[in-house]
C-alpha cells in the first residue's frame, strides 16, 4: 500500500512540474510576442491614410494653364560659364536686333475699303482689268493690283486692290476666265508721300469701280460708306501724317 501511494505521489509530481514547465514557456512567448495581433496593428490604418490623403488635398483653381504658366528659362544651372568671347558674340547681336526697328518703317494700321456686288452678281474679270488699268493699277508678282505714286508704275505703292474673297489675289493669265463677289482696296499708314492725296486717289477710285460694277462701298467693317465714315478715315490718315 505504501508503494502504491510512493508511485502515486511521483506521477502527479511529474504532470505538476511538466504543467509548470509548459506554463513557463507559454508565459516566455507571449511576451516576445506584439500584445496585440497583426490584423490589429496601425501600419494598415497608416498607409490607409497616406493613400487617402489627395482626396483630402486642395482642388487645383484651374483646369488649364495660363500662357504665364507656361514660360520657363532653358538656362541650365549645371552648364559651365560661358566665356568673355563667347559672350560678346550675342550681346552684338543683341544690339542689331534692336537698332533694326529704329531704320525700319513697320506699317501700323490700315485704310480698308470694300467693293461688294448686290447678291447674286459678280465682277467679270474681262470687265474688271481694262477698268483697274485705266485707273493707273500696275499688276505685281504677288498677284495683286497696285497704284503707285507714278501712274506709269513706278515710285513706292500708295494703295493696293486685291480679291474680297480667298486666295485674295487675281490670276492676269486667266482674267477672261475669273470672277469675283467682290474686292477690297487698302493702303498702310504711314504711306510715302502725302497720305492725305493717296487716300482721295483711293476714295475716287472706290466710288469709278463702284459706278462701273453697281457694287456697294462698305467701309472696314463692312457696313455703308457714310460721309462721317470718310471723316474718321481722313482723321486716322491726318494723324500718321503728322
Amino acid at each position: 500500500m505504501a508503494e502504491e501511494l510512493r508511485w502515486a505521489l511521483i506521477v502527479i509530481s511529474v504532470f505538476v512540474i511538466g504543467g509548470l514547465l509548459i506554463h513557463g514557456l507559454w508565459s516566455v512567448r507571449k511576451k516576445d510576442s506584439p500584445d496585440t495581433p497583426s490584423v490589429e496593428r496601425v501600419e494598415p490604418n497608416e498607409a490607409t491614410s497616406e493613400v487617402q490623403e489627395p482626396a483630402t488635398a486642395k482642388p487645383q483653381e484651374r483646369d488649364e494653364p495660363e500662357f504665364g504658366d507656361l514660360s520657363f528659362s532653358a538656362e541650365s544651372h549645371d552648364e559651365p560659364a560661358v566665356s568673355e568671347q563667347v559672350v560678346e558674340e550675342p550681346e552684338a547681336k543683341q544690339q542689331e536686333v534692336e537698332e533694326e526697328p529704329a531704320d525700319a518703317q513697320a506699317p501700323t494700321d490700315f485704310i480698308i475699303v470694300h467693293l461688294q456686288m448686290p447678291e447674286g452678281l459678280t465682277m467679270d474679270g474681262s470687265q474688271l482689268l481694262p477698268a483697274v488699268n485705266m485707273l493707273g493699277f500696275k499688276y505685281s508678282e504677288e498677284g495683286f493690283f497696285n497704284r503707285h505714286l507714278d501712274p506709269a508704275g513706278t515710285g513706292p505703292v500708295l494703295f493696293r486692290l486685291v480679291n474680297m474673297y480667298n486666295p485674295g489675289t487675281f490670276d492676269i493669265d486667266n482674267m477672261e476666265q475669273f470672277s469675283t463677289a467682290g474686292v477690297s482696296l487698302f493702303m498702310t499708314l504711314p504711306c510715302d508721300g502725302d497720305g492725305l492725296s493717296a487716300f482721295n486717289m483711293l476714295h475716287s477710285a472706290a466710288k469709278k469701280l463702284a459706278d462701273e460694277f453697281g457694287a456697294t462701298i462698305l467701309d472696314s467693317n463692312r457696313e455703308e460708306m457714310t460721309v462721317e465714315s470718310v471723316r474718321e478715315y481722313v482723321e486716322k490718315v491726318r494723324s500718321f501724317s503728322a
